[in-house]
């Protein structure tokens, strides 16, 4: 009878192991695409921060343009460059410093969107051929924040979903921020209201 609960307690031990094995495999595996995709999101805010100087050199050459709307994206610009460069690397696993880079750079969008409700008082800057190229790339890149955005969410879902199944719970908690719940973007609050454009 010993003999057959020590088999059992083997046996036990051993699937035990196979499953924390599995689970642990599972969870570096979706970890590392969560990371992937935020490699892509970087990416493409990197992209709109490389273009707005040229926007803003561009739009400076228009007589009487609003100094102000040029100070704010400047100003917004600059944020969201030293957000991400001082974001820690462990920004996934760090809610408050997501939440800082997503709030940096939401106020680069606002301030961008400013700006180019603003040029429309501008007819002869509209129709200069740099900043028309200039507003299709930047129009373009919001896009694709908005994509990557998506695909670095579904990554995050994947992860927590998995990391929240049993027995991945019990063997995510053994390894501490390891395999701590990913964040999501969210939308921008007042997002739902339809902004007021006027001239």
């Amino acid at each position: 009878m010993g003999k057959w609960v020590g088999v059992a307690l083997i046996a036990l031990v051993v699937v035990l192991g196979v499953a924390g094995v599995g689970s642990y495999n599972s969870l570096v595996g979706l970890d590392q695409a969560v990371r992937a995709q935020w490699g892509q999101v970087e990416n493409v805010y990197q992209r709109r921060l490389d273009l707005v100087p040229n926007l803003v050199a561009t739009v400076k050459g228009a007589a009487n343009f609003e100094q102000e709307t040029l100070t704010q994206v400047t100003e917004a610009r600059a944020k969201a460059s030293q957000v991400t460069t001082t974001a820690s690397k462990d920004i996934l696993e760090d809610p408050a410093a997501f939440q800082q880079f997503q709030q940096a750079q939401q106020n680069l969008t606002g301030a961008l969107s400013r700006l180019l409700v603003t040029v429309e008082r501008y007819p002869e800057l509209k129709a200069t051929q740099n900043f028309a190229t200039l507003q299709a790339q930047l129009e373009g890149t919001e896009n694709r924040i908005t994509v990557e955005r998506m695909r670095f969410n579904e990554a995050a879902q994947a992860f927590n979903t998995r990391r929240s199944r049993f027995p991945t719970v019990l063997f995510a908690g053994f390894f501490g921020g390891r395999f701590a719940e990913k964040p999501y973007f969210q939308a921008q609050q007042g997002a739902e209201t339809a902004p007021k454009v006027q001239f």
